[in-house]
């Protein structure tokens, strides 16, 4: 795979199933170089013989989601230079009809029960920002006053002015005649032009956001997700609420049960809602390692102003993890939902009932992206070692895979991923995947480590390991102490620990595929990782010089001065690292930066609020002064996830100076 197949790389939505059962729509969307941005449709997926077609022709649609009725499909579709809008398209075929003009577009939504109006949220704009005084540009706005710690989100800027809300808006007929632009006439009214879209009603107000927004069976209330405490400046909960569906005081229905964050939720019948959350322990704040649980809260009642609650924890956290930054839930039926369990680098889809009993419903190595169901069809959209995305059907007999999306990635030519667990030096398991290169060697090899660190590799298509790959160079990446998806004991064994365990885990798998592979060439050897990757990658050059080189990318680089300047700054730090000042130096890259000899790169983005770039520009300014090779790259525009999302010309480039770098410091033997 070359950098310039990233358009190859095709990402599918979570699906939605028809209520008759007939067929899934998902939207399919990948980088395109020449339009610098991620493209894609909506795409409709026969379950029981057919061929998938195209059904749009938007610059991006994503976000499908059928009507109760089935009469219509909702999703959000955004220009090359406009944000995602609400849209409606009638399923029996004609126009689509645009629901929003919202400023700042749509985020998510959800359909009434009745198919008659959608619940959305969106970003409300201060007046006098964002555009909506014409004229006044950025730069000339009003200071902004600012009080609390959390003021800004990466990706997002700040969050204060723009207030994440609910808004409902009524569905217009879909088969009524349309609107025409009115000829100009002296006696037509001022103001009187009808408005293009129909008017939302705001539903939630003040300094609080929510998201998550999820109709009750019955249509009556709305449940979202929100931090409304007094405390939210200082810890990480965030509760359920609900309000009535006409709007009105919204109640919190999850604070009495202890101090949770909760991620996703969905009703499953009359009062009963299933949600996935952490629990933050007494402080609100521990929250390194805690495995997401499947929770259900039964109101009793009515769900506005119910007499009655029972509340349970459905599944342990040690070992069963749902708490996938993309996961999702799906009801199934009254008693019953699916839920994506993170596993030993897999994501498996788990049914869970009220009573607590769990059923995998899928193993091996793959990747549950998103399911759904309708009439008794279970459908997912699965990822695996050959594939970023596909949609499969769930039978008794197993899953028959209905879709071939990933046809040109396979002509790119992928390299398999060898799996590999190696004993550690304490005896400690570590379990990862070696990409090799074609032919004998030997081969160059690059150590991989994840961000997180509480994130994971998986079995799943990696476009950063088979770049490498395609260039020359073995790939080597493990699931070290402190990753996601082995329990909590090994995510929680490096809090206020970093740079121990974890380090010696990632040097002993290093070692041990040198000794699993003979290709392997163990005295060419470089290093590479982003965020906590470029935390570790840093910390090991520091301590290790057996590396020919090493890039740190958008690293967690200097603890002392991450809070306050990260828009995680005032809790990640803290839990990982500490407030002793000295224990907080003991696990410091830019503490020791003065041992670091390798020649090293320093990559990061501009707008990086998750690990600021001062963090990269002090890291830098030290190896230059202490006469070590080294560059700083920094890409304009573009926050902490670039080499995920970042706009397609960039993450090219980034390639292209990653594979520069590697070509002057660890060059691949010639021929190749």
């Amino acid at each position: 795979m070359k950098p310039a197949d990233i358009e190859l790389l095709l990402t599918v939505s979570r699906p939605t199933v028809d209520p008759a059962g007939g067929r899934a729509v998902v939207s399919v969307t990948r980088p395109d170089l020449g339009a610098d941005a991620s493209v894609g449709q909506l795409w409709s997926v026969p379950l029981h013989g057919g061929t998938p077609r195209r059904v749009t022709q938007g610059f991006r649609d994503t976000s499908p989601q059928f009507s109760p009725d089935g009469e219509a499909i909702a999703f959000l579709r955004a220009g090359r230079t406009t944000p995602p809008q609400l849209v409606v398209m009638p399923i029996g075929g004609g126009e689509t009809v645009t629901l929003t003009d919202r400023k700042l577009g749509v985020t998510e939504f959800d359909w009434a029960p009745n198919s008659r109006s959608l619940v959305f949220v969106s970003r409300e704009p201060e007046h006098g920002r964002y555009g909506t005084v014409e004229g006044l540009d950025p730069a000339s706005e009003p200071p902004r006053r600012l009080t609390e710690k959390r003021y800004r989100a990466n990706g997002v800027g700040y969050v204060v002015d723009k207030r994440a809300h609910l808004f409902r808006v009524d569905v217009p007929d879909l088969t009524a005649e349309p609107r025409y632009e009115q000829a100009p006439s002296p006696d037509a009214p001022d103001g009187d032009e009808a408005p293009a879209v129909p008017e939302p009603r705001q539903l939630t107000t003040g300094g609080f956001d929510a998201r998550s927004p999820r109709f009750s069976p019955d249509g009556t209330s709305i449940a979202f997700v929100s931090s409304r405490h007094e405390a939210r400046d200082d810890d990480l909960r965030a509760d359920i609420y609900e309000l009535p569906a006409a709007g009105g005081e919204p109640v919190n229905r999850t604070a009495a049960h202890g101090s949770l964050a909760v991620h996703d939720l969905v009703f499953a019948g009359p009062g009963r809602l299933f949600f996935t959350a952490q629990e933050l322990g007494e402080s609100g704040t521990d929250f390194v390692a805690r495995n997401a649980s499947v929770y259900v809260l039964d109101t009793h009642g009515g769900v506005i102003g119910g007499v009655k609650e029972e509340f349970r924890r459905l599944t342990e956290p040690e070992h069963l993890d749902f708490g996938d930054a993309d996961a999702s839930l799906t009801a199934v039926d009254q008693e019953s939902v699916l839920a994506q369990n993170r596993s030993l680098g897999t994501l498996q889809l788990i049914k869970v009932t009220a009573s607590g009993t769990h059923t995998a419903l899928t193993s091996g190595p793959l990747e549950v992206t998103g399911s759904a169901t309708a009439r008794g069809s279970v459908v997912v959209t699965v990822a695996a070692a050959d594939s970023t995305g596909e949609v499969a059907l769930l039978e008794d007999e197993g899953a028959t895979v209905l879709t071939d999306f990933s046809t040109a990635i396979h002509g790119a030519g992928v390299r398999p991923a060898r799996e590999l667990t190696v004993a550690g030096r304490d005896g400690y398991p570590v379990h990862g995947w070696v990409v090799l290169p074609e032919g004998d060697g030997p081969h160059p090899v690059l150590l991989n480590i994840h961000g997180g660190p509480f994130h994971t590799y998986t079995c799943g298509l990696f476009d950063e390991a088979q770049v490498y790959a395609a260039a020359g160079y073995a790939v080597v990446m493990c699931n070290p102490r402190g990753s996601a998806g082995y329990g909590q004991a090994h995510g929680r064994a490096i809090r206020q620990a970093m740079g121990t365990v974890d380090m010696h885990d990632v040097l002993d798998f290093l070692d041990g595929a040198l000794g699993a592979y003979a290709m392997l060439d163990r005295d060419r050897v470089g290093i590479m990782g982003g965020s906590y990757g470029g935390y570790l990658t840093a910390w090991i050059l520091a301590h290790e010089s057996r590396f020919a080189a090493g890039i740190v990318e958008r690293g967690f680089l200097d603890p002392e001065l991450f809070a306050g300047t990260s828009d995680i700054g005032s809790y990640f730090g803290q839990e990982y690292v500490g407030t002793d000042p000295e224990l907080v130096r003991s696990q410091s890259p830019q503490a020791v930066v003065e041992r670091v000899t390798a020649p090293t790169m320093v990559l990061h983005s501009a707008d990086d609020l998750r690990c600021p770039l001062s963090q990269a520009e002090r890291y830098f300014w030290s190896l230059k002064t202490n006469g070590v090779d080294t560059e700083l790259v920094v890409f304009p525009g573009e926050n902490h996830e670039l080499s995920r999302t970042g706009r397609p010309r960039h993450r090219l480039q980034r390639f292209e100076a990653i594979l520069d770098w590697w070509s002057r410091h660890l060059p691949v033997a010639s021929g190749r």
